[in-house]
């Protein structure tokens, strides 16, 4: 525990930012399962729509350094390649 009153301060702002940053990843993972069970049922105008949703959480998480921008970028190439394939498969 710590003693220091800076050190309290920064336990309370540590605690801020983590609850903030599980809500945004919550978020994400939310937006991104959207995606993919719109893919699995062969919905594909519900998945672009939903694509272009998750696409935007997820940069803006890496913008506020959430997460890392090259994880953000495997993710949103991932949900690409998946409705890119969806729209293949249904042309």
């Amino acid at each position: 525990m710590a003693n220091h009153a800076d050190a309290l301060k920064r336990m309370r702002q540590n605690t801020k930012r983590r609850m903030r940053n599980r809500h945004y990843r919550a978020t994400m993972r939310t937006q991104i399962k959207k995606v993919r069970v719109a893919v699995e049922s062969g919905e594909l105008e519900t998945a672009s729509a939903n694509l272009n949703g998750a696409v935007s959480v997820i940069h803006r998480l890496a913008s506020k350094g959430v997460i890392h921008r090259k994880n953000a970028a495997r993710r949103v190439s991932r949900l690409y390649k998946a409705v890119n394939k969806l729209k293949a498969a249904q042309a």
